[in-house]
This record gives structure tokens, sequence and C-alpha cells, in this order.
């Protein structure tokens, strides 16, 4: 954004009408053009207020590198779900739930051969990678395939497809491993017991996704009721792994041979204890629930894990990436999918609209249904709130029941020019920088 450019649309006449709009999304960067009206009338048909013309809303996209504003939205909404169902006393939660058994969980995609890594000593020594090069923290080479002509490219990207039915299949079996601990079938594991967890994606370096979950056992009835006395925490802990080293889904490779999918043998379990000290992590590797929530909701907002022009929504072609200033590894990965997309036996899988996304097509934050709160929820009580706070500015008391009817449609999606959406991004930062100001003061 240039000067020139910065000085006339300080100047235009529509500037003041223009911000204040842009404030209301909170600087999204690609805000939801509306135009209609909006009336709110008591339950007798008497007009309150009565709104006409040009209304903007947030976008909503969760990622970072799509608009920041919206992002930070996302993320302060994971936070709360995922607390509510870690430390309770809040949004039908009950504070009980620190007393049930709890773990940490992280599951990682296997190799599909050598990458660049950056490993360091206790001394702080880089340790040299296969290749024989000390790599740099911010060296773009690290994790990338070695050699690429040998890196199975086809398996990675398979795996990255089955991901999310990957996990299912893992939280099935860990049922059947609870219930077996308890002496029952698996068909009877929900009359007795229930498992409630949060995952949340986060890519590698290497392009591929892992899962941090935090899974909690209850009683049949949820989070009010406490899990039967077998749901020990040695018993989750036993059950986790058991279940991690079961699951895998055969699928066919393009040449008809069979490729076996399972999970990394880099799977992290920890304990989650209830305390309110700041570490997210204590001296013998338990995790507190005191920050834990934030330490997953943040990755619910992260892309691919690439800031080289990877590009943040779907290709059309191939010739798309022309353009792009790519890392050859997430470029060849883009590839594969792209190709496997265009075969027969993958076209459920979707693959080419996803190929952006290096093939993973599940959803970044998902959790079973009596864990805690909703996002549905959530937003439900800003907008309540919102509403709440203009009917306190009309003088009207918000104990009594109002009617709101909105009849809006779109007009269109974005800033007009760049020079408003830099502006939008420069106020969203600003709104962060000075929350984070207040939080570490």
């Amino acid at each position: 954004m240039n000067d020139h450019a910065l000085t006339d649309r300080l100047r235009a006449f529509d500037y003041t009408s223009w911000r204040a709009r842009m404030e209301a999304t909170g600087g999204c960067a690609h805000p939801v053009r509306l135009r209609g009206s909006s009336t709110i009338t008591t339950h007798d048909g008497r007009v309150i207020a009565h709104r006409t013309g040009e209304v903007w809303g947030p976008c909503g996209n969760r990622r970072e590198t799509v608009c920041p504003a919206c992002s930070d939205r996302y993320a302060a909404d994971a936070f709360h779900l995922i607390r509510a169902g870690l430390s309770g006393d809040e949004r039908g939660v009950p504070a009980t739930v620190t007393e049930r058994p709890r773990v940490f969980l992280t599951l990682t995609a296997p190799s599909f051969g050598p990458v660049h890594t950056r490993r360091i000593t206790a001394r702080g020594r880089v340790i040299p990678c296969s290749c024989g090069r000390h790599h740099r923290a911010n060296d773009p080479d690290l994790g990338g395939a070695v050699d690429h002509d040998t890196y199975d490219y086809q398996a990675a990207v398979l795996w990255q497809a089955h991901a999310g039915k990957l996990w299912h299949r893992f939280a099935i079996a860990l049922r059947r491993a609870l219930a077996a601990r308890l002496g029952v079938s698996g068909r009877r594991f929900g009359q007795v017991a229930r498992l409630s967890y949060a995952k949340v994606a986060e890519y590698q370096r290497r392009g591929l996704v892992h899962f941090h979950a935090a899974i909690r056992t209850d009683g049949p009835d949820g989070p009010s009721d406490p899990p039967p006395p077998g749901l020990t925490s040695d018993a989750l802990h036993d059950a986790v792994r058991e279940a991690a080293a079961s699951t895998t889904i055969d699928v066919e490779r393009p040449d008809g041979t069979v490729l076996t999918l399972r999970w990394g043998a880099q799977l992290d379990l920890r304990e989650i204890t209830a305390s309110a000290h700041d570490a997210v992590t204590d001296e013998i590797g338990e995790i507190t629930d005191a920050r834990l929530a934030g330490y997953i909701a943040k990755y619910a907002t992260k892309g691919t894990g690439k800031t080289d022009g990877h590009p943040d929504r779907p290709i059309r072609s191939l010739a798309h990436l022309e353009r792009m200033q790519l890392a050859t590894h997430h470029r060849r990965l883009i590839e594969t999918a792209w190709e496997l997309g265009g075969l027969g036996p993958y076209a459920d899988l979707n693959l080419r609209k996803w190929a952006h996304m290096l093939g993973f097509r599940g959803h970044f934050l998902t959790k079973s249904r009596a864990y805690s709160t909703t996002f549905r929820v959530i937003r439900g009580e800003r907008r309540a709130w919102r509403l709440a706070e203009q009917l306190d500015q009309l003088g009207h008391p918000t104990d009594e029941p109002v009617i709101v009817v909105n009849d809006w449609h779109l007009v269109g999606i974005g800033h007009h020019t760049q020079t408003d959406r830099e502006l939008a991004i420069a106020h969203a930062e600003r709104i962060r920088e000075q929350r984070t100001t207040r939080e570490t003061t």
C-alpha cells in the first residue's frame, strides 16, 4: 500500500461509512457485503428500530493466512469450547470433570521416506541431517523429502485423504478397548460409560497432519456422570495405546496393490492434571488444563504450515501452480493429489478439490457429542449479547422479548480495493496487539 493510495482513501467521501462497516467486522479481510433491512419490534408490534442499507458481516474463515480477524475469533471460540470440557464449571459442564481420567494424545503420520530434519543435542549442537547437512532453523528444505524420486507421495496423499476415517476407526477401537477393561461388549459400552474428546489437526513441516486430542472418560450420561470404577487413568492410557496400534485401513494403490494405512510410531500420551500454574507441561511430563485449551485451539487456525506462497483456496488446474513459489515437496504432494483425483477409483475422495490442502479432507477441529458446548451455542451467545447491547442503547429493557426480522441479500464478498483490504488487516492487527498488551499487563 503506497502513501498516495492511502491518502486518497482517507480523503474519500465514503471513508467514514466504510470505516464503520469495516470496524463492525473486526477488520475482516473478506467481508460479506449484504443489502436489505432489519426491523426490531416488541411482541405487540411496536417498532423499536428499523435499519436499511448495506451492512457487512465477517467471512468466518478459520485460517490465519486468509483472514487474521476471523481466525482470531475462531481461535477464541475454540478456546472456550475446549476449556469448558477441560476445566468445567461453565456452559453446563460441571467442575468435577477435572477429577476424571484424562489424557492429552498426539497421533502422527507414518514415514513415507526420509525428510530433512534439524535436531539439537542437549548442549545446543545441531545434529547432521541424513543428507549430511546442518540445517538452519529457517531452512526451507526442512520437512521436505531427501530424495523426491523415492519418497512415496502416493501413499502420503492416500494416508492424508483417509486421516479422518483413521481417527474415526481409532475412536471405535478405543471404545472397544475400554469396554474390554470393564468386562462388557463394545455394543454395551455406551450403556455403562462414555468417551469424550476434542481433537484438532495440525500440519507438520513435511505436509502431513497429526492430531492433538484431549480425551476424557465419563459415565453414560456425559460430563455430569462419573465413569465406572474400572475406567482408571492407567486403563485409559493402556486402551489408547492398544487402539492406536490396532487401527488400520486397507486401500488400493493405482496399480492395484494393497496399501495398509496406520498411525505413525511417534505416539505421545500425557496425563492432564488440574493446575493453576502457567506451565503447559510440568517436570514429569504431565500437561495442565490451565493452558491446554489455548495450546490446542491455536492449531485450529493454521493452514498447511508453509508460508512460501502456498494456495489458500482450491486450484483449478496444475497450471495454477506455475505462478506460485512452492517448495518442491509440497508441489509434489499437490500434483499427486491432483493426479489421483483424476482416477476413477478415487472419485469419492474428491482429491482435486482438496489438492491445495495436500489431500487432507477432514475437519480441523472436532469433538464428541457430550464433550462440552458447541460453536453454535457460543456464537448464539455472542449474537444475544450484541442484541442486548443494542436494546440497552435504544432504552428498551433487555429482559423483555423482542422480534427481529432480517431481510438481507448478498451483494458481494471482499473489499473493493487492495488498499481497503490492507487497512482492514492493519485494524485487526491493532486489535490483536491491544488484547495481547492487556493480557500481559
